[in-house]
């Protein structure tokens, strides 16, 4: 017990979570939450909207604990639903709380409540049967570069660089689909929850999206993460997780420079680049974790400069 003890003591944990709910005091809200996470020693960034609540932070076990339990003291959060991963340390340097006018940046002149329109949820275990039907189009409701480290097998790979492209790719390329069974995911579901309520809006008919992201559907003891392939990519120091521990591990990603499948996801040591790319471990040492000719020969390049 005394071991049990001192381990919970010692042990980090992740929290992820989201909830759309009308805050008033949002910007005012947003300063307390601040002071109050950097109490805790949290690490992590936190949106405070209007329209509600996203965040995702570190700190240790029972600091995390105490957070949970601050927050479900609050009627507007006494239902929220955290996805927690153990992990060795802070997967954050600093603590960030931010006001903004959106949960997530979509800029679709139209507002969208998903707690008035929104695709019908589906647990992992809904979600796999639902994959398996004939007639069913997989939509990921990510970006081109999370999708390329992981996705969903046979589903969509949208070409957008921020969530806030989505309607202008689903007007130009993917309207041709109003009648099919669309089905979206994203990493926790918190962008899924306004793209299925855009997607019924625009006049797709049939709509559903994975309750609690990719996160969720990787914790589900009976679907094991069935039928994705790569890793899930995350917005911390991790970079990504795994989802599949039911099939044999796919690697989804491509070296830059040399085309190896890999899952290395690094950034580019020019300073004045940080291009995210794949890059396996020998070209890494060939290329200086440069992403170009140029960017290895550029004055502010963080490994070659110091050499």
């Amino acid at each position: 017990m005394l071991f049990y003890s001192i381990f919970l003591l010692t042990m980090y944990r992740v929290l992820l979570y989201y909830k759309y709910v009308k805050i008033d005091n949002a910007k005012f809200l947003a300063e307390e939450h601040l002071e109050f996470c950097k109490s805790l020693n949290l690490r992590g960034r936190i949106l405070i909207t209007p329209e509600g609540i996203n965040g995702t932070c570190s700190g240790k076990f029972n600091r995390t604990e105490k957070y949970i339990e601050h927050m479900r003291l609050d009627p507007r959060f006494k239902d929220l639903w955290f996805k927690i991963d153990e992990v060795d340390g802070h997967v954050f340097k600093k603590m960030h709380v931010r006001y903004k006018d959106e949960l997530v940046t979509f800029r679709f002149p139209e507002k969208i409540d998903p707690n008035v329109i929104s695709g019908v949820h589906l647990d992992p275990k809904d979600w796999l049967e639902k994959m398996r039907e004939d007639d069913v189009i997989i939509l990921d409701g990510r970006t081109d570069y999370e999708y390329d480290l992981g996705h969903f097998r046979n589903a969509i790979r949208p070409p957008v660089k921020s969530f806030r492209e989505f309607p202008e790719w689903v007007e130009k390329e993917f309207s041709l689909y109003k009648d099919k069974k669309i089905l979206t995911y994203c990493t926790g579901g918190v962008r899924c929850e306004k793209l299925s309520g855009y997607l019924l809006k625009k006049g797709f008919s049939e709509v559903y999206q994975l309750n609690g992201g990719i996160v969720n559907y990787s914790k589900d003891p009976e679907v094991k993460g069935k039928l994705f392939d790569g890793k899930c990519y995350v917005f911390d120091g991790r970079i990504s997780i795994p989802v599949n521990f039911a099939d044999e591990y796919t690697l989804t990603g491509r070296c830059l420079h040399c085309g190896t499948p890999t899952d290395r996801y690094v950034n580019c040591a020019n300073i004045d680049c940080h291009k995210q790319h794949f890059e396996c471990e020998k070209c890494e040492e060939k290329w200086a974790r440069s992403c170009s000719e140029e960017c290895m020969q550029a004055p502010r390049h963080e490994i070659l400069q110091n050499t």
